[in-house]
């Protein structure tokens, strides 16, 4: 029985819009100065982990998903349902959208919508996010896209590192430059563009917009879903519920000091945001610091953290 922590390796995807902090805060070994994407653990075919220790190490992420089910709960599904990112915005993403799960598998073929969450691990001060739409109903909605009323269209506003933001499939976003955040999301690579400031390619075009695709979309008129922050303290572990909804459930876990003994009720995928420590599970210890991605998988009875941390954890919730 597979009795310790799966360490995963991040696969770095290079964007317009990407910059150096992946380096500058994990000490990421990143492929340009337009990193824009850590996929820190995933196991979706445009960039699955790599796994670092055990018995399956050297195996993908998605090959331990298709023959380790019992790894995951023995949970159904195709695919690996999560995908935790860290992103480094130098300059302004693109305003889009994504679409639910029935629009993905009818129009796109794909398992999976997109659904995500934000946590902002740092940013420039006066940053911004987009964070949907002022339009009242679809007419006007699809009137100032045509009309390329984007000021008046679109509600910014302003972030703090710590900020948390929840953004179910149909909702108009973007991440402002300058500023880099932890994502997690299911496991789903469709992006629909509502507008990119006219910007040009490599190739010397404009980037490719999905307006019809976008407004079939979008939730209109916009709602802010309800966030309720929690915390819980287990020894000296502070544990922040951050969202429970359908597809996942995240929190923020702060380790101050001593060991704490811990039961998954399922697996749980572990990205270090700040200091380091020891994990333990069946007598073996194996340490981890800053910048590194791990799940405790469901054949773990009991795991110990012991230092001085700071992490984001989800779980899927589709068992």
């Amino acid at each position: 029985m597979y009795k310790e922590p799966i360490f995963l390796k991040p696969e770095f995807k290079e964007r317009i819009w990407g910059g150096t902090k992946l380096n500058e805060l994990f000490h990421y070994d990143i492929p340009s100065d337009q990193t824009g994407e850590a996929w820190c653990i995933s196991g979706h075919a445009n960039g699955p982990n790599t796994i670092q220790n055990g018995p399956l190490k050297g195996k993908t992420l998605a090959e331990a998903w298709d023959n380790h089910r019992e790894l995951f709960a023995d949970e159904k599904g195709e695919e690996f349902p999560l995908l935790v990112k860290i992103l480094d915005s130098k300059s302004d993403l693109s305003v889009q959208v994504h679409p639910n799960d029935t629009y993905a598998r009818e129009v796109e073929g794909q398992n999976y919508g997109k659904t995500e969450c934000w946590y902002v691990i740092d940013c420039e001060e006066g940053a911004e996010i987009i964070f949907g739409h002022h339009a009242s109903d679809r007419q006007e909605l699809e009137e100032m896209v045509e009309k390329g009323e984007w000021d008046s269209l679109l509600r910014s506003i302003e972030v703090h590192p710590g900020d948390f933001f929840y953004v179910p499939s149909g909702t108009i976003h973007a991440i402002g430059g300058g500023i880099q955040i932890l994502e997690t999301q299911q496991s789903s690579d469709i992006t629909y563009r509502v507008y990119d400031y006219d910007r040009v390619g490599d190739d010397g075009k404009k980037r490719e917009l999905h307006l019809e695709k976008s407004l079939e979309v979008t939730n209109v008129p916009h709602k802010d879903p309800e966030i309720d922050r929690v915390q819980d303290i287990e020894a000296d572990l502070r544990i922040e519920t951050l969202i429970e909804q359908e597809y996942f459930s995240v929190f923020h876990y702060d380790l101050e000091g001593r060991s704490v003994e811990l039961q998954p009720e399922t697996y749980l995928l572990f990205s270090v945001l700040e200091g380091d420590g020891e994990v333990k599970t069946d007598g073996k210890v194996h340490s981890f610091e800053k910048g590194d991605h791990f799940i405790i998988p469901s054949t773990v009875d009991t795991y110990e953290l012991e230092g001085n941390a700071s992490f984001i954890v989800s779980r899927s919730n589709k068992n």
